[in-house]
């Protein structure tokens, strides 16, 4: 079988997004619109894969973490024809097929380019094309065909006449085309338009003037070709995607208690049984167990999720750990590098960063714990505070088992304390405290009898 190249045309500046950020870098369902097509392209397993770049090339360079692409810049920017004659001379000991597509049209399936490659090869045409149907085409070239249903033809709309305007197929501006006659073609294309561009639809007037065979391949649903040329488009795509994924995961066994207000990422996973409230958005690589309860109003990030974990209202969490049985919240916070193990209990305006808690201790009440290690089955208390920062570096605290820390507790890292060691209500804990041991802080009371009347007379005789 042929080799497969792909070219991704992504040089753009998208200029109705009105934004300093490239098009192909506005983020859909998670990741940059680029990505979504990337990704489609490559579960291909082509063998080359080029992207054409131009405006932000860096940035959009930078987008992508492999070193599987090539990445080639065209300078200047002159139509869609003259994008893929740029990848010309990396495709020059290339004797296979050329998958084009565009990195601003994000929905385009997997699927759907595997079937356009096969029409393509089935037919030994020389290129083949996707086309759509459109209740509303405005705005796309459109495709003429002859009497036999055969194409004979792609006018622009703005050359349209009134009849070929009410044609509803469209070209979708994704092709297949053997390498050799791509190149070939694009030779030929002349720029004696408007725009004084390269167009690429050009290249199919080129191969039915030279007799070679052209394939269309109409797609089952129209949204995978709609590229996004505006914000009101992407946010369009946005909920068309939101609408698919969260779609799939309640097929497979997840409960979305408000579907409309649910916000997951393609790179989400969700195990069964797992039911989650309304207002809830999962970001990044979050990996959630079964049977979990999410109540809402839930922000997650990067987040690994063990099996029947509760996080009650309102909780962010990102780049942590939960493990098995572990409740979290209400109005809870886990920063990033975070563990929480087994059955623990993170209560309300709690917030823990780097901090690793053991098998069932508790933390319920208004405390901040920083750079910390707890043992099992540990209690604090609310208030308690981690001073892990003097101004100029952070310090780490280290807190054993069964340990019982008082409400309005200060520990001055670095500080540790062992094993069963009890620590009294509003201490401050600056030195290691060994295994059992009592810590406290003496402090005298002082109470001054009849001191609020005599207060009240005081200021009352200040009153004007």
């Amino acid at each position: 079988m042929a080799e497969l190249g792909v070219i991704l045309l992504a040089a753009g500046q998208g200029t109705r997004m009105k934004s300093a950020l490239p098009k192909v870098l506005h983020p859909l369902g998670g990741k940059p619109l680029l990505l979504h097509a990337l990704g489609s392209a490559q579960r291909l397993c082509p063998a080359l894969v080029a992207v054409i770049i131009g405006h932000g090339a860096e940035a959009v360079r930078q987008a992508y973490s492999g070193n599987d692409v090539a990445w080639l810049v065209q300078e200047p920017q002159l139509g869609t024809g003259h994008a893929v004659l740029c990848a010309k001379d990396a495709f020059r000991d290339f004797h296979g097929d050329v998958l084009i597509l565009s990195g601003d049209v994000p929905l385009i399936r997997e699927s759907t380019l595997r079937a356009l490659v096969e029409r393509h090869r089935s037919k030994q045409a020389a290129v083949t094309l996707l086309t759509a149907l459109l209740a509303k085409p405005q705005g796309y070239g459109r495709i003429l065909r002859s009497d036999d249903g055969m194409i004979c033809g792609i006018v622009e709309e703005k050359d349209a006449t009134t009849a070929e305007q009410q044609i509803n197929e469209v070209n979708a501006g994704v092709y297949v085309a053997s390498t050799r006659f791509l190149f070939a073609a694009l030779s030929c294309v002349k720029n004696d338009n408007q725009q004084q561009e390269y167009y690429l639809p050009d290249v199919v007037a080129v191969g039915l003037a030279q007799g070679k065979a052209i394939e269309t391949l109409c797609v089952e649903d129209a949204r995978e070709m709609m590229g996004v040329n505006t914000r009101e488009e992407l946010a369009f795509m946005e909920k068309s995607l939101r609408e698919a994924i969260n779609r799939k995961w309640m097929l497979a066994g997840v409960t979305l208690k408000d579907p409309d207000t649910t916000y997951i990422d393609e790179s989400v996973t969700i195990g069964k049984d797992t039911v989650i409230g309304p207002n809830t958005q999962l970001r990044g690589k979050t990996v959630i167990g079964e049977r979990c309860q999410i109540d809402g109003s839930a922000f997650l990030t990067d987040m690994e999720i063990g099996d029947e974990v509760q996080l009650k209202f309102s909780v962010v969490m990102a780049g942590s750990r939960v493990d098995n049985g572990a409740i979290v919240g209400p109005f809870a916070q886990l920063r990033p590098g975070t563990h929480l193990g087994r059955n623990v209990h993170i209560g309300n305006f709690v917030e823990a960063k780097a901090a690793h808690i053991g098998e069932g201790t508790k933390a319920s009440h208004l405390t901040y714990l920083g750079d910390v290690t707890i043992g099992r089955d540990t209690n604090i208390g609310a208030g308690t505070i981690t001073c892990n920062y003097d101004g100029f570096q952070k310090y780490q605290s280290k807190i054993g088992d069964r340990v019982q820390v008082g409400s309005d507790t200060t520990l001055i890292a670095p500080v540790t304390l062992g094993d069963d060691v009890y620590v009294a209500t509003a201490s401050t804990v600056r030195h290691d405290v060994p295994d059992g041991a009592l810590v406290f802080n003496p402090r005298e009371e002082n109470v001054r009898a009849g001191w609020t009347e005599q207060k009240r007379r005081q200021m009352k005789g200040r009153k004007k």
